[in-house]
């Protein structure tokens, strides 16, 4: 490697197993110097992000004073990245939601659950007796409990009759979702972390997991440090913490990634690196791609990328010559008006070389929350549960007869994704909204625009677990819920491993398990035996949807509570054989009409918006390790916010000379929907001339405000990371 990858590993802190924090042998992070002595150790899994690590709480007093990694969890060999170390920190925060709250003429009144509940219902169904169903939408997350978005979509679809539903997985992972459905006929990464482990070739694109999934930084360090043979190659714009621990850096212009992509896919089939009997056998559109890829020459793609021939051709040759490749991508790719196209272009790679199906070789999208998965497989927002299509009558006919209901409560099609549901309330055509577990006042992109349709809202309900938050103070009605570590449920992770999270305290005030709010609603509709005939606890929930999975590519009914006790486990996981879920497609077949994946002809396109005279630098946005998404949690956190206290903006030497800039003066950064004032400058070549970054979890300095919505036709996950910007001090 031509980094020293263990000096990387150091500054994250994984190098330190986390049971080593515990009795303070090694406080680095200064969290844990005077952490009394557990007196229980409560095994979960980490609630941040996707990567789902396993961990235990250490609780005293009904308190959870400190955490450490699982050494048996599968995914993370104990170690924790420095969210997961502080993690039981934002249990007991400050501003935490205790009690429901309703909007009086001067402001939030405390109510009790019983009146909280009954203005839900009443107002909700005020505006659909007057707008219609359609005119009430919920946005969810991807950090609930798998039972609970199961419980939820139910609710959603056949309580309140809407299937306006969506959540912010939307914001990051719809491409993803989208390209799966397209190449193979289904969501579901078909890989596993131990391919990125066992791979002679990593190609990382979009991908920055050093500071976002520090633990497959870490996997991935076990295959070089193993295999020194192993390539790694970068593909990003910004000379990222994970550019730094590559072979081959590709440092490609903006949006230029399909040129790159159908680039190297003509040289497979140029060079003759091709899976000739894969492609003839489990494969259809080859002929067409072949074609299609004529005009995509080493020198015409160098050119437009602003690559080297030289490292084109070696990332082809690496990839096409290997016997196993693990292409992974993650929000580089998916923020795109063309993610899901991108996305296809990558799945393309993966077909024309085999590189699926078997071990070390996975195209692999890395998702966002620890939880999106279980958004994407168990509610009805991507689709029905199950992976269930909604325009296929069989599939609604199916889970019709499973829940006892008439097929004709079950949608036909999908409701409004994420950046429609906005524009509805904008049309004046959504008049209430229920958001859940999200902070769109932070992470949606055009925050005035955004800001413009919460305003035209006649009831908007925030449920969160903390309060004030940007969005919540808006809020005609406030929901307090449990948290991480407070209640009951499962996490499905980005290679589909499922894991159990459990609760180790009680909840704050009167706080309550979303799932039991899910419950509390379908009492006061009256359907509660309807929607969750006989349920008390999510295990209940849990064991309704393994049957309602069982047979379909997710498929969870070899899983119980007994067994995810003993250890996670992959799907699909079934009752002939619970623990075979490690890859998927390993038999050629994939889930189209023909069971064949589709090759697609891709064309690259113009980002919606580029640098000219007026706003000359293109805005590129992303993740700190430091921090969570909108640092409702990680804010609150002192050792995180200490360490990365503010946002700021990384400019390139030779701009900053031409602003007139230098490290630590503060700027001001515009773009045709806002400005951000007070940015710190870092003057420094990650960035590209031309080109700046800025971090998005800062409300102070909401980057958001710059950022367009323009979003992928397909999948409709919002463009955040190219827009034109002007830079002033």
């Amino acid at each position: 490697m031509s980094i020293n990858f263990g000096k990387i590993m150091d500054t994250l802190g994984l190098d330190t197993r986390a049971d080593e924090f515990t009795y303070g042998k090694d406080d680095r992070f200064g969290i844990l110097s005077n952490a009394k002595i557990p007196e229980k150790w409560v095994k979960t899994t980490c609630g941040y992000c996707s990567v789902g690590c396993g961990m235990e709480i250490g609780v005293k007093d009904g308190k959870a004073i400190t955490v450490k990694g699982d050494p048996d969890h599968p995914v993370n060999d104990g170690k924790l990245c420095p969210k997961g170390l502080a993690e039981h920190y934002i249990i007991d925060a400050e501003g935490r939601a205790k009690y429901p709250l309703i909007r009086g003429w001067a402001g939030f009144n405390k109510a009790s659950w019983d009146d909280a509940l009954d203005t839900f219902v009443t107002k909700v169904k005020d505006v659909q007796e007057r707008y219609g169903p359609s005119s009430f939408a919920v946005l969810s997350t991807g950090q609930l409990v798998l039972e609970e978005f199961y419980a939820l979509g139910k609710l959603v679809q056949l309580g309140f009759s809407t299937n306006n539903y969506d959540g912010n997985t939307t914001l990051c992972m719809a491409s993803a979702v989208a390209g799966y459905k397209r190449s193979f006929g289904s969501d579901g990464p078909p890989g596993s972390y131990e391919d990125l482990e066992k791979a002679e070739t990593v190609f990382l694109i979009g991908a920055n997991i050093a500071d976002n999934h520090p633990i497959l930084a870490y996997r991935l360090f076990k295959n070089t440090s193993q295999n020194p043979n192993t390539k790694v190659i970068v593909v990003d714009p910004r000379a990222t913490k994970t550019a730094m621990m590559a072979d081959v850096f590709l440092p490609i212009k903006p949006r230029t990634d399909v040129y790159l992509l159908n680039g190297l896919a003509h040289l497979m089939i140029a060079e003759g690196w091709v899976d000739e009997e894969f492609v003839r056998k489990h494969t259809t559109g080859y002929d067409e791609l072949k074609e299609h890829l004529e005009r995509y020459t080493l020198p015409h793609v160098a050119k437009v990328t602003k690559l080297t021939e030289g490292k084109i051709y070696e990332t082809a040759r690496a990839i096409g010559t290997s016997k196993s490749t693990f292409f992974a991508w993650t929000m580089g790719v998916n923020h795109s008006t063309q993610g899901t196209e991108t996305v296809n272009a990558i799945n393309n790679l993966a077909l024309l070389t085999g590189n699926i199906g078997r071990e070390g070789a996975s195209p692999f999208s890395i998702t966002g929350q620890c939880n999106a998965m279980g958004s994407r497989e168990a509610s009805f927002t991507s689709s029905a549960p199950g992976y269930r299509k909604f325009e296929s009558k069989d599939h609604r006919k199916e889970l019709a007869a499973m829940w006892n209901i008439a097929e004709e409560e079950l949608p036909i099609k999908r409701g409004l994704a994420y950046p429609d549901i906005i524009k509805g309330i904008i049309d004046g055509e959504i008049k209430a909204l229920w958001i859940i577990a999200t902070n769109p006042l932070v992470s949606y992109p055009d925050q005035a625009r955004l800001k413009e349709a919460l305003s035209k809202l006649e009831f908007l309900c925030v449920q969160d677990c903390y309060h004030p938050t940007p969005t919540s103070e808006i809020a005609h009605l406030v929901l307090p819920a449990a948290m991480w570590g407070e209640k009951e449920g499962s996490y499905t992770n980005s290679e589909r491993r499922c894991s159990k999270a459990n609760k180790a305290v009680e909840p704050p005030g009167s706080a309550k398990s979303d799932f039991d709010i899910c419950l509390a609603l379908a009492e006061k509709l009256r359907i509660r035996e309807k929607l969750y005939p006989g349920w008390t606890t999510p295990e209940d929930a849990f064991n309704e949807w393994r049957q309602v999975s069982k047979g379909r590519l997710c498929d969870y009914s070899g899983m119980s509570y007994e067994r995810l006790a003993e250890g996670p486990i992959q799907w699909p996981s079934t009752e002939e054989d619970p623990y075979g879920g490690d890859r998927l497609y390993k038999d050629g077949k994939f889930q189209t009409e023909n069971a064949r994946a589709k090759f697609f002809c891709i064309r690259n396109e113009l980002p919606p918006e580029e640098p000219d005279s007026e706003y000359p630098f293109l805005l590129n946005t992303g993740r700190t390790v430091e921090h969570w998404h909108t640092r409702t949690k990680t804010g609150k956190v002192a050792i995180l916010e200490k360490s990365q206290p503010e946002a700021w903006i990384e400019i390139n030497p030779k701009d900053a000379k031409k602003l007139g800039v230098q490290n630590h003066d503060r700027v001001k950064v515009q773009s045709r929907r806002g400005q951000v004032d007070g940015l710190r400058v870092r003057a420094t070549s990650i960035v590209a001339p031309g080109q700046v970054f800025v971090p998005f979890h800062f409300f102070e300095t909401n980057v958001n405000n710059l950022t367009l919505d323009d979003a992928c036709p397909i999948s409709r996950e919002p463009n955040f990371k190219q827009c034109a910007v002007r830079i002033e001090r």
